[in-house]
């Protein structure tokens, strides 16, 4: 039996995406992102921004291009998303129309997700739901994936609800946004670090993200770093947020910091190797317990194990062959990785 079939019976397994989100908003820099991850492989998501990320005055036109890239053969492996306008602005509609109607090839859409902004809490969620499943139902085609960025204080308060909706699969946390809906009460220090982790409500608002993602199984994908020339600092950005808060995705401002991201929130080496050897072992005996270097190990620990494989596998990190085999069996293939991010 496939792991996920023993692990995870009756019920739904936790998302897994890519652990870094790299965001584009110019055609110049959309092109050379997807251009990146062709030569890395899908170690990393692609989002194309039609918000804050673009500029202003040629909406449309933007939209369009948006969905004829995510449409296009570059997108080979089906890893571009695309962030609209919130819900309450007029190119909201307009967006999600264009994008899901352009961005499809035989049928079929390519698009991995939408990116929803300033969703000010769980109605705004759900009024978006609404509009892009009536405009992909109108095409014969499902709803993308909903990743939701949380960056207001009615979507802070609401956040369980938005991670329990079964349309969502990511909520983001957008420090900058939420900084200044306080309107000073928070310093701006607070933006980046170390404030961004040591301010309480910052603290918290990371926190009630991220435990509200594992909850129910969705991904929680950490803010910017706004330095992209010191690689040090995006990663022990991404460090912390992942040992002290659980964030197993984070986003990227600029291609020098897509390495760091991924090494940093990708599992080690030794703790795939480990990974391997317990659920090998695990499997060969119908997956009852086992005792591996002293320590006795059983579904609850191996489910443990199995998500380490998935962020290697997610991370192109080179899989003992047995083990691959089963990212094979579910349709997934191994990331054809650069070996410039191999750990």
């Amino acid at each position: 039996m496939h792991p996920t079939q023993v692990l995870f019976p009756g019920t739904r397994q936790p998302v897994s995406l890519p652990v870094c989100d790299h965001y584009a908003g110019s055609e110049k820099l959309m092109r050379k992102s997807i251009a990146l991850q062709q030569e890395l492989g899908p170690v990393f998501d692609i989002t194309l921004d039609c918000e804050d990320g673009a500029s202003a005055g040629n909406e449309a036109e933007h939209a369009q291009l948006v969905g004829a890239l995510i449409a296009g053969d570059d997108n080979r492996f089906g890893r571009i998303g695309a962030r609209v306008h919130d819900v309450n602005s007029p190119f909201f509609e307009q967006d999600v129309a264009t994008i899901c109607t352009t961005a499809a090839v035989a049928n079929a859409s390519r698009l991995a997700y939408l990116m929803l902004p300033k969703a000010d809490g769980l109605a705004d969620v759900q009024q978006a739901i609404a509009t892009i499943t009536r405009h992909t139902s109108a095409a014969g085609r499902s709803m993308p994936p909903l990743h939701v960025l949380i960056e207001t204080h009615g979507a802070l308060e609401d956040v369980r609800m938005i991670a329990a909706l079964p349309q969502v699969e990511s909520l983001s946390f957008g420090v900058m946004d939420f900084v200044s809906a306080h309107y000073g009460a928070i310093p701006s220090a607070a933006m980046r670090s170390p404030g961004q982790f040591t301010h309480p409500l910052v603290a918290r608002a990371k926190l009630e993200i991220s435990a509200a993602c594992h909850a129910h199984g969705k991904v929680p994908s950490h803010n910017v770093t706004t330095e992209i020339q010191d690689t040090a600092v995006v990663t022990g950005d991404a460090c912390r947020a992942a040992q002290e808060f659980g964030y197993t995705r984070m986003w990227s401002i600029h291609p020098n910091q897509i390495k760091s991201i991924v090494q940093s929130l990708s599992p080690a080496d030794d703790e795939i190797g480990e990974a391997a050897q317990i659920l090998l072992k695990a499997r060969d005996v119908q997956w009852g317990p086992i005792q591996h270097d002293s320590t006795l190990h059983d579904r609850a620990s191996y489910r443990y194990y199995w998500s380490i494989l998935q962020r290697g596998h997610a991370g192109g990190a080179v899989l003992p062959a047995e083990v691959a085999a089963w990212f094979a069996e579910t349709g997934t293939t191994a990331a054809p990785i650069s070996t410039t991010l191999q750990h």
